[in-house]
């Protein structure tokens, strides 16, 4: 979770494409801030915490949806998604069908908190179905935990790659990304993409989040996504 809090913290000023795509940039500018990332992180983890590593499909999402709203309502403006501020608002608690990244933004505790590859991808599932239960949202929260995981189990890259396209779908080596005229989006697979490729051709962590700000597009949120990976590794 650090390494995802840290990523958004240093992505922060250049998001929606206010950097030069480079790799060369102060590390932390003159006035760091978090963003919805670090603050819905924490709101999944402190949910996970509150319902009990072994609770079943109903106790988990209750607990989960109950922690976003309460970190929701402490950090009202930290730059919420639109439908998903008036979630937070909103009595109604139900999933909107969103495939946009932050399912795969904050799900990084889920890599940390289980024992098994099956129940952390079962509880990533749950965590992005709370809201974004569209399949592509499911697929990237799956996807990042289950990187996490095997990171954190010592599993080297090629092997984490290598489950990762079997399972889910094939990711760019970073030089092609670094060539795609990118653009700011908040599709969960495409960002999801992105990351993973910039975490897989880094040299250390730091790398790992110059590699991620560089591609450009929802920096914040692919340098937190990258910096929970790389972290863990």
């Amino acid at each position: 979770m650090y390494g995802a809090i840290l990523g958004d913290i240093i992505g922060q000023p250049y998001e929606f494409d206010r950097g030069k795509k480079t790799k060369d940039f102060p590390l932390f500018c003159n006035n760091p801030r978090f963003t919805d990332d670090s603050v819905m992180t924490i709101a999944v983890c402190d949910g996970i915490l509150n319902a009990g590593l072994t609770a079943d499909e109903k106790t988990m999402k209750d607990a989960i949806i109950t922690s976003m709203h309460t970190w929701g309502h402490k950090h009202p403006y930290v730059g919420y998604g639109r439908k998903f501020f008036f979630w937070i608002a909103s009595k109604d608690t139900k999933p909107y069908g969103s495939l946009g990244n932050g399912s795969a933004m904050r799900v990084s505790s889920v890599g940390w908190l289980f024992d098994t590859l099956e129940r952390t991808r079962e509880v990533a599932r749950w965590s992005a179905e709370v809201t974004h239960n569209h399949p592509e949202g499911i697929k990237g929260a799956e996807a990042i935990a289950v990187a996490i995981f095997l990171a954190r189990i010592g599993k080297d890259k090629n092997q984490i790659k290598e489950y990762i396209e079997t399972n889910y779908f094939k990711i760019d080596d970073l030089n092609n990304n670094m060539m795609k005229p990118h653009y700011f989006h908040i599709n969960c697979i495409e960002t999801v993409k992105q990351s993973l490729g910039a975490f897989f051709e880094s040299n250390d962590y730091e790398d790992a989040i110059r590699n991620a700000i560089a591609l450009g597009g929802d920096s914040d949120t692919i340098a937190a996504i990258t910096g929970g990976i790389a972290a863990a590794y």
